[in-house]
């Protein structure tokens, strides 16, 4: 009789410290009337509730339970900002994961906030292509050898991995995270990451020799290097994924994108679970002794308040509501808000009391949503709607210290969320919408390394012709007009590149006036110092003549002084971003 290997598995990503539920809408439509749905989602306390429940019908169907972390468990909201990892170690310490994977915004901030994780947790962090070999062994925050991570073995060249009994044979978990680590964060300049895939391919090969079959790849590279990765290794058995924020499953009744759940590539499903704690995978796996993905049953799942409301641009009918209450019990992915006491009590009187004061904190209202959306896409052709916004307040509060600013240049990963209408509190700002609050810098440089800055970071973000480092670097621009064509031969992608020769926005009697950059005209600009230190395909801004640091501004803070001087959201911002994809 052929001997069948299961396993319940509960799957998370991206949670970027958002404990409590995360505020969502949903696009329906009713009798031909567009209703937009506002309620909220997730949060580690409904999170806490929905594993323990998956965990306990895996003890009573007789099958193998795991909880998985697919990395970035940091940054992100006020609890980051407030607790740094203190609180993110503590509650997930509750949910009780077997594994989470190192996620490049855990080391954002250098190898210090993840030694100080890792005294903290109570469960592995795996970090397979991570080479801490040529570590100084006399430096204060030593990740080498410590007993809960899994690194990089440099006398084997493979990852140390995570063994579990699995009936009678071994589950080996193989965490893998991002092999271009020093282009999108911080590590300590004796830390370095090797390729991913050969890293895969030789731990796979050595498992596989010592007998060990069901292998799952714990995977912070994204969706796209999930399928290449499983391209090349197809011996892997499952990928659990993150960093690309997809959220897998047919949500199209609710006016969201649809992903196949669990997408499969050379027989090797990919399961990744959206961002922010917003949902939760839960899916029963069956494999067969050789390893293989035989039986795959499972959803991500929205947790949602019980209550919403409902707006719409014509009168809401009373039949609205019951509609739309059905139209959410009767979708086969959504469940509801129940909570696990324990988690609830921590974040409620440990962590919460120290953001209710930002909270309160008042500096604008918003007279309509404000999309984010990292890639220009059908619906928004000009990509984020809120990003041109953080990019004027960086130019103008700069301009305000320094009259030579010609213009600001900012990443679309600096910017973390859309804006809802209605109050934008402090606590929204500097926990969600901008939560990293980066220095900035002003540089002069010339043109021609503009034109090179602007196409690269779009190539980054596209994968156009380039393996790139995440959507997170699209750049967005105020007082920098480009036209970029994907099609074009790399070096000609973009096509025109313009100044706007005064900040007139507000000003209903004028058109915004542009001038071409020209190549050896010197300009100067500003941007965060992440941008501006050539991260993420922006090398060329390293060619600057200068760089000087803003003391006196950070970027949360100019889009703070900017909000409260009661801007006009409702006026169009002059369009900067023209992009045409090489799809």
């Amino acid at each position: 009789m052929t001997k069948r290997y299961s396993c319940k598995l509960a799957h998370i990503n991206d949670t970027h410290s958002h404990f409590d539920p995360t505020p969502i809408h949903f696009n329906l439509l009713h009798q031909g009337k567009a209703l937009t749905l506002h309620t909220h989602t997730g949060g580690y306390s409904r999170l806490g509730f929905q594993i323990e429940k998956a965990r306990h019908q895996a003890i009573e169907n007789q099958q193998n339970f795991l909880f998985l972390h697919g990395g970035d468990s940091f940054q992100g909201t006020l609890y980051f900002r407030e607790f740094k990892g203190r609180a993110n170690a503590h509650l997930l310490n509750l949910l009780q994961p077997d594994a989470m994977v190192l996620g490049n915004h855990e080391i954002d901030a250098g190898n210090g906030p993840v030694a100080s994780f890792l005294d903290n947790i109570n469960f592995p962090l795996l970090a397979g292509n991570m080479d801490l070999s040529q570590e100084a062994p006399n430096k204060q925050a030593k990740l080498k050898n410590h007993p809960n991570l899994l690194d990089f073995d440099p006398q084997t060249q493979t990852a140390k991995v995570l063994l579990k009994p699995f009936n009678d044979k071994t589950l080996a978990i193989v965490g893998i995270t991002l092999d271009q680590m020093k282009d999108i964060a911080r590590p300590d300049p004796d830390t370095h990451f090797i390729d991913a895939i050969e890293t895969t391919q030789k731990t796979v090969n050595k498992l596989k020799q010592q007998g060990i079959n069901h292998i799952i790849v714990l995977s912070h590279l994204g969706l796209n290097q999930d399928k290449l990765l499983a391209e090349k290794v197809p011996e892997i058995s499952l990928i659990v994924g993150g960093h690309s924020h997809s959220l897998q499953g047919d949500f199209s009744q609710l006016g969201l994108p649809s992903l196949p759940y669990a997408e499969t590539v050379n027989t090797v499903p990919i399961l990744q679970a959206g961002k922010y704690a917003e949902t939760l995978g839960i899916v029963d796996i069956d494999f067969n002794a050789k390893g293989q993905v035989t039986r795959l049953h499972g959803h991500n799942y929205f947790m949602l308040d019980k209550h919403f409301i409902l707006e719409s641009t014509e009168e809401i009918a009373e039949e609205d509501y019951p509609w739309a209450k059905n139209q959410l019990e009767n979708h086969p992915n959504i469940l509801w808000d129940a909570q696990q006491d324990t988690i609830q009590s921590a974040i409620e009187t440990l962590y919460r009391p120290a953001l209710i004061a930002l909270e309160e904190q008042v500096i604008n209202v918003i007279p309509r949503p404000f999309i984010h959306t990292r890639l220009p896409s059908k619906h928004l052709p000009h990509g984020s709607e809120i990003s041109p916004w953080v990019s004027r307040s960086i130019y103008h509060e700069t301009r305000i210290l320094d009259e030579r600013i010609d213009f600001a240049l900012h990443n679309a990963g600096g910017v973390r969320q859309s804006l809802a209408k209605g109050r934008l509190t402090l606590a929204e700002v500097v926990g969600r919408l901008l939560p990293f609050d980066l220095p900035l810098v002003k540089y002069q440089i010339q043109g021609k390394y503009l034109y090179q800055a602007i196409e690269s970071s779009i190539n980054h973000a596209t994968n156009n012709g380039v393996i790139g480092t995440g959507a997170g670097s699209f750049p967005y621009t105020y007082g920098l007009r480009y036209f970029y064509e994907g099609g074009r031969p790399l070096g000609q992608r973009i096509t025109q590149l313009d100044l706007l020769m005064q900040d007139n926005v507000h000003s209903s009697n004028q058109e915004a006036i542009w001038k071409t950059i020209e190549y050896e005209e010197y300009y100067v600009g500003v941007s965060s110092e992440y941008t501006a230190s050539g991260k993420e395909g922006y090398q060329a801004l390293k060619q600057a003549c200068w760089q000087s640091a803003i003391d006196e501004l950070s970027l949360a803070e100019a889009f703070i002084q900017f909000m409260q001087k009661e801007q006009n959201m409702e006026q169009a911002l002059p369009l900067q971003v023209h992009y045409q994809s090489h799809l």
